[in-house]
Protein backbone atom coordinates (compact mmCIF):
# COMPACT_ATOMS: atom_id res chain seq x y z
CA UNK A 1 0.00 0.00 0.00
CA UNK A 2 2.90 2.36 0.79
CA UNK A 3 4.26 2.03 -2.72
CA UNK A 4 0.97 3.02 -4.37
CA UNK A 5 0.84 6.55 -5.67
CA UNK A 6 -2.15 8.71 -5.04
CA UNK A 7 -3.26 10.97 -7.85
CA UNK A 8 -5.32 14.02 -6.98
CA UNK A 9 -7.53 15.28 -9.77
CA UNK A 10 -8.84 18.82 -9.50
CA UNK A 11 -11.97 19.19 -11.59
CA UNK A 12 -12.99 22.59 -12.85
CA UNK A 13 -15.87 24.20 -10.91
CA UNK A 14 -18.27 24.99 -13.76
CA UNK A 15 -21.11 25.78 -11.37
CA UNK A 16 -19.21 28.72 -9.89
CA UNK A 17 -19.17 30.40 -13.31
CA UNK A 18 -22.94 30.00 -13.64
CA UNK A 19 -23.94 31.25 -10.18
CA UNK A 20 -22.83 34.66 -9.02
CA UNK A 21 -23.68 37.04 -6.21
CA UNK A 22 -24.16 40.10 -8.34
CA UNK A 23 -23.00 41.44 -11.62
CA UNK A 24 -23.58 39.50 -14.83
CA UNK A 25 -25.87 36.50 -14.35
CA UNK A 26 -27.19 37.60 -10.95
CA UNK A 27 -30.88 37.45 -10.15
CA UNK A 28 -32.56 40.57 -11.41
CA UNK A 29 -34.73 42.67 -9.09
CA UNK A 30 -37.74 41.89 -11.32
CA UNK A 31 -37.26 38.14 -10.93
CA UNK A 32 -36.82 38.53 -7.20
CA UNK A 33 -39.99 40.67 -6.99
CA UNK A 34 -41.96 38.01 -8.92
CA UNK A 35 -40.68 35.30 -6.59
CA UNK A 36 -41.68 37.32 -3.52
CA UNK A 37 -45.13 37.95 -5.02
CA UNK A 38 -45.53 34.21 -5.69
CA UNK A 39 -44.72 33.48 -2.05
CA UNK A 40 -47.25 36.10 -0.92
CA UNK A 41 -49.87 34.51 -3.18
CA UNK A 42 -49.23 31.15 -1.52
CA UNK A 43 -49.63 32.58 1.99
CA UNK A 44 -53.34 31.73 2.18
CA UNK A 45 -52.49 28.24 0.92
CA UNK A 46 -49.88 27.99 3.67
CA UNK A 47 -52.50 28.75 6.28
CA UNK A 48 -54.63 25.89 4.91
CA UNK A 49 -51.62 23.56 4.84
CA UNK A 50 -50.56 24.38 8.37
CA UNK A 51 -54.14 23.98 9.65
CA UNK A 52 -54.07 20.45 8.21
CA UNK A 53 -50.68 19.83 9.81
CA UNK A 54 -52.07 21.02 13.15
CA UNK A 55 -55.00 18.60 12.83
CA UNK A 56 -52.56 15.76 12.12
CA UNK A 57 -50.28 16.64 15.02
CA UNK A 58 -53.29 16.95 17.35
CA UNK A 59 -54.50 13.51 16.30
CA UNK A 60 -51.08 11.92 16.83
CA UNK A 61 -50.72 13.65 20.20
CA UNK A 62 -54.18 12.63 21.42
CA UNK A 63 -53.54 9.02 20.47
CA UNK A 64 -50.10 9.20 22.11
CA UNK A 65 -51.75 10.24 25.38
CA UNK A 66 -53.57 6.88 25.43
CA UNK A 67 -50.74 4.87 23.85
CA UNK A 68 -47.49 6.38 25.16
CA UNK A 69 -45.41 3.34 24.19
CA UNK A 70 -46.19 3.89 20.51
CA UNK A 71 -42.92 5.24 19.05
CA UNK A 72 -44.56 5.59 15.63
CA UNK A 73 -46.69 8.41 17.04
CA UNK A 74 -43.55 10.19 18.28
CA UNK A 75 -42.09 9.81 14.80
CA UNK A 76 -45.29 11.26 13.33
CA UNK A 77 -45.12 14.24 15.69
CA UNK A 78 -41.48 14.74 14.74
CA UNK A 79 -42.23 14.63 10.99
CA UNK A 80 -45.18 17.00 11.22
CA UNK A 81 -43.30 19.48 13.42
CA UNK A 82 -40.39 19.26 10.98
CA UNK A 83 -42.72 20.19 8.11
CA UNK A 84 -44.13 23.07 10.13
CA UNK A 85 -40.60 24.22 10.96
CA UNK A 86 -39.58 24.14 7.33
CA UNK A 87 -42.50 26.13 5.97
CA UNK A 88 -43.25 28.79 8.59
CA UNK A 89 -40.51 31.29 7.91
CA UNK A 90 -41.05 31.15 4.17
CA UNK A 91 -44.53 32.56 4.64
CA UNK A 92 -43.80 35.11 7.35
CA UNK A 93 -44.60 32.87 10.32
CA UNK A 94 -41.13 32.75 11.85
CA UNK A 95 -42.49 31.65 15.21
CA UNK A 96 -43.87 28.48 13.62
CA UNK A 97 -40.33 27.71 12.53
CA UNK A 98 -38.94 28.42 16.01
CA UNK A 99 -41.59 26.38 17.83
CA UNK A 100 -41.45 23.56 15.29
CA UNK A 101 -37.67 23.40 15.62
CA UNK A 102 -37.89 23.29 19.40
CA UNK A 103 -40.44 20.49 19.25
CA UNK A 104 -38.32 18.55 16.75
CA UNK A 105 -35.27 18.75 19.01
CA UNK A 106 -37.23 17.58 22.02
CA UNK A 107 -39.09 14.72 20.34
CA UNK A 108 -36.08 13.31 18.50
CA UNK A 109 -34.28 12.77 21.83
CA UNK A 110 -37.22 11.16 23.63
CA UNK A 111 -36.66 7.54 24.55
CA UNK A 112 -40.02 7.10 26.24
CA UNK A 113 -43.21 9.03 26.82
CA UNK A 114 -44.51 9.80 30.26
CA UNK A 115 -46.38 12.71 31.82
CA UNK A 116 -43.41 15.10 31.47
CA UNK A 117 -42.98 14.32 27.78
CA UNK A 118 -46.70 14.68 27.13
CA UNK A 119 -46.70 18.04 28.90
CA UNK A 120 -43.77 19.49 26.97
CA UNK A 121 -45.14 18.22 23.64
CA UNK A 122 -48.60 19.56 24.46
CA UNK A 123 -47.30 23.02 25.36
CA UNK A 124 -45.49 23.24 22.03
CA UNK A 125 -48.54 22.12 20.09
CA UNK A 126 -50.67 24.67 21.95
CA UNK A 127 -48.16 27.39 21.05
CA UNK A 128 -48.35 26.41 17.36
CA UNK A 129 -52.13 26.74 17.52
CA UNK A 130 -51.94 30.17 19.16
CA UNK A 131 -49.59 31.49 16.47
CA UNK A 132 -51.92 30.41 13.68
CA UNK A 133 -55.17 31.24 15.45
CA UNK A 134 -53.97 34.76 16.30
CA UNK A 135 -52.10 35.11 12.98
CA UNK A 136 -48.89 36.08 14.77
CA UNK A 137 -46.54 36.82 11.91
CA UNK A 138 -42.78 37.27 11.82
CA UNK A 139 -41.24 37.23 15.32
CA UNK A 140 -44.51 38.19 17.01
CA UNK A 141 -43.02 41.23 18.74
CA UNK A 142 -43.15 41.21 22.54
CA UNK A 143 -45.95 38.63 22.56
CA UNK A 144 -43.84 36.31 20.47
CA UNK A 145 -40.78 36.87 22.62
CA UNK A 146 -42.81 36.11 25.76
CA UNK A 147 -44.18 32.94 24.21
CA UNK A 148 -40.76 31.72 23.12
CA UNK A 149 -39.26 32.50 26.55
CA UNK A 150 -42.03 30.42 28.11
CA UNK A 151 -41.30 27.52 25.78
CA UNK A 152 -37.60 27.72 26.60
CA UNK A 153 -38.44 27.57 30.32
CA UNK A 154 -40.71 24.54 29.85
CA UNK A 155 -38.12 22.82 27.64
CA UNK A 156 -35.26 23.56 30.04
CA UNK A 157 -37.31 22.27 32.99
CA UNK A 158 -38.04 19.08 31.05
CA UNK A 159 -34.38 18.62 30.14
CA UNK A 160 -33.30 19.11 33.76
CA UNK A 161 -35.90 16.57 34.90
CA UNK A 162 -34.62 14.04 32.38
CA UNK A 163 -30.97 14.67 33.27
CA UNK A 164 -31.64 14.30 36.99
CA UNK A 165 -33.66 11.15 36.43
CA UNK A 166 -36.61 12.33 38.50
Amino acid sequence: MDSEKVEIINLPNKLRKKVTLGGPGAISPEVLARAEKAIQNLKSDYLNWVEEDLKKIDLAYNILINDPANKILLDDIYKISHDIKGQGGSFGYDMMTEIGQSLCHLVEKMEMVGPEELEVIGVHIDALHVVIHDRIEHDGGETGADMLRGLVKVSDKYKRTIQSGT
